[in-house]
């Protein structure tokens, strides 16, 4: 009983484990990739939005 306790706990533990360290990656991974490329709002009114860089 107490073994069957033990590895749900440690189950359990690896899921929480691995659910951070997935989200964090995904986080560094968004904050990361391409941080130039955002929209440049015109000051021109009716104007399109468009990427900061042709490269976009």
């Amino acid at each position: 009983m107490i073994r069957t306790r033990l590895y749900a706990l440690a189950s359990i533990a690896l899921l929480v484990i691995g659910f951070v360290a997935a989200n964090a990656h995904l986080v560094t991974v968004a904050i990361g990739s391409q941080p130039d490329c955002v929209l440049d709002l015109s000051q021109r009114k009716g104007a399109a939005l468009r990427p900061a860089k042709p490269s976009c």
